[in-house]
């Protein structure tokens, strides 16, 4: 199928590009050109790379967990409708055979295919986390990091466990970080107590970040830099941001970006709410309510998000200061790089797959593109 998508501005790799069009051919794009003189009609006020959200959990009513039929068909369609043209499924921790059946569940989608946002693999956050910091994730569930316990949850994603997350000063966390890279699987670092020394550790070892940065961990103090000081100074390290100006507070999202603007990966870690109006949900088992759109369990604790990735560009640009082209580029390019896809998605480029998403000039999302087919919002 061929296509020609035409905007006022494109964002290339190379910056903005002004009255350009792209040519897709099955899927990929083929070339970028100035549009011909006497060509008026434009697809897009600003063409733009889709976002890629590595680290979600649900939405639109539904949640990754669920053992049903259309929960990653419900949840792929509604990433696209934000703007997303490829995720990762985010489990929780729950009991193993519970977290076995999520895995199986992904992997079976990814290799079928479907509708909506493109499914990139599978996101383990947890259950190889310790107590202290735990959010919303039931300790009773807790695990001890074993290699042959993570050779067999590999092997039961048939290739497409992505990302596991873990708490670096559980006993074998580093022999487990590098065996899970030699694996070709990132490791993110979260749901902890670690010190600044034991996350360094970590990083030394092959660790590729921090879950949801500031959120979850040890925060930054003078005397004990702690895992958000080790991941704000240690330039290995990729940077997960909830930017919804309720988990992390705006200043604090201002000094992430001033210390590790190339390394930001804006995420959403949204939960079965996102979309769906206030009430009375549930996550990781436990009971929370949303009210004006952020989400807590009974004792008052933030439990996931209903951010949109389109929202979080917007509160980076709106909030932050950071220019437009630099949050885009948080949403997209630099989880395209986290993951290693970055050959295929995150920017525009001939040989890249089309996906693509069409913004108004305040950066509110007019349309999606998956692998040059169009979403229906």
């Amino acid at each position: 199928m061929s296509l020609v998508l035409r905007a006022r501005r494109l964002l290339s790799e190379q910056g903005w590009l002004d009255d350009h069009q792209l040519r897709i051919e099955d899927g990929a794009i083929i070339a970028i050109e100035p549009i011909p003189a006497g060509v008026t009609v434009r697809d897009a006020e600003l063409l733009c790379p889709a976002y890629i959200d590595i680290h979600v959990h649900g939405g639109a009513g539904v949640d990754v967990m669920d053992d049903a039929p259309q929960t990653l068909d419900t949840l792929a369609m509604h990433k696209a409708r934000e703007g997303v043209g490829a995720w990762c499924p985010t489990t929780v921790t729950a009991p193993l055979d519970t977290i076995h059946a999520a895995l199986k569940r992904i992997a079976e989608r990814r290799q079928r295919g479907g509708p909506g946002a493109q499914i990139l693999g599978s996101y383990l956050e947890g259950p190889y986390f310790t107590p202290q910091n735990k959010g919303a994730h039931p300790p009773e569930w807790f695990r001890e990091l074993d290699i042959a316990e993570l050779d067999a949850l590999i092997a039961l994603a048939q290739g497409s466990l992505r990302v596991v997350a873990l708490a670096p000063e559980k006993p074998g966390a580093l022999p487990a970080i590098k065996h899970l890279k030699q694996r070709s699987v990132r490791v993110m670092l979260g749901h902890s107590a670690a010190t600044w020394a034991q996350t360094v550790a970590a990083f030394d070892a092959g660790a590729d970040g921090l879950v949801h940065c500031f959120n979850g961990m040890t925060g930054l103090h003078h005397r004990e830099p702690g895992m958000v000081g080790a991941g704000l100074t240690d330039n290995r390290a990729r940077l997960e941001l909830i930017a919804d100006g309720h988990h992390v507070h705006p200043a604090a999202m201002q000094l992430c970006a001033h210390c590790a603007g190339e390394r930001i990966v804006l995420i959403t870690d949204a939960m079965r709410a996102a979309g769906m109006p206030d009430g009375h949900y549930d996550i990781c088992g436990y009971a929370v309510e949303m009210r004006d759109g952020v989400v807590r369990t009974a004792s008052g604790g933030l439990a996931g998000s209903t951010l949109s990735l389109d929202v979080a560009v917007r509160n980076m640009v709106q909030q932050v200061g950071v220019s437009p082209e630099e949050a885009i580029a948080m949403a997209s390019l630099h989880p395209a790089k986290l993951l290693g896809v970055d050959d295929q998605l995150g920017s525009i480029r001939p040989g890249k797959r089309a996906s693509l998403i069409a913004l108004d000039s305040a950066l509110h999302l007019q349309q999606t593109w998956v692998q040059g087919l169009a979403i229906p919002l």
